[in-house]
């Protein structure tokens, strides 16, 4: 479409090029944004999973799998003590408690 004034004209086409660019330049940005992003989320779940060793000034922070082993001897710890065992437990220690304090409920 044409103005029919050839300065008019050009100064559209123009126009309507630098907001072309503007618009490509703004949608490439966004993308590269975007792209960063993700790549800084998924450098962090792998410092998080790998975990990331000490260095001046920050404490070292182990990875998953070093504090899933962790929590597996915890854990193991804790079900050593809740269950009856060769009396050293704390579900021994109840037990004898109850044994001894039974007669006291009795009028």
């Amino acid at each position: 479409m044409t103005t029919g004034i050839p300065g008019l004209d050009s100064a559209a086409a123009i126009a309507a090029a630098v907001v072309a660019l503007g618009g490509a330049a703004a949608l490439l940005y966004r993308w590269t944004r975007s792209l960063r992003q993700f790549r800084r989320r998924t450098g962090q779940f792998f410092d998080d999973w790998f975990g990331v060793e000490g260095r001046p000034g920050v404490p070292e922070r182990p990875g998953v799998m070093q504090r899933l082993s962790s929590l597996e001897e915890k854990a193991a710890d804790i079900k050593h003590e809740v269950r009856p065992n060769s009396g050293g437990s704390l579900r021994d220690a109840v037990d004898r408690v109850e044994a001894r304090t039974k007669h006291l409920d009795k009028p």
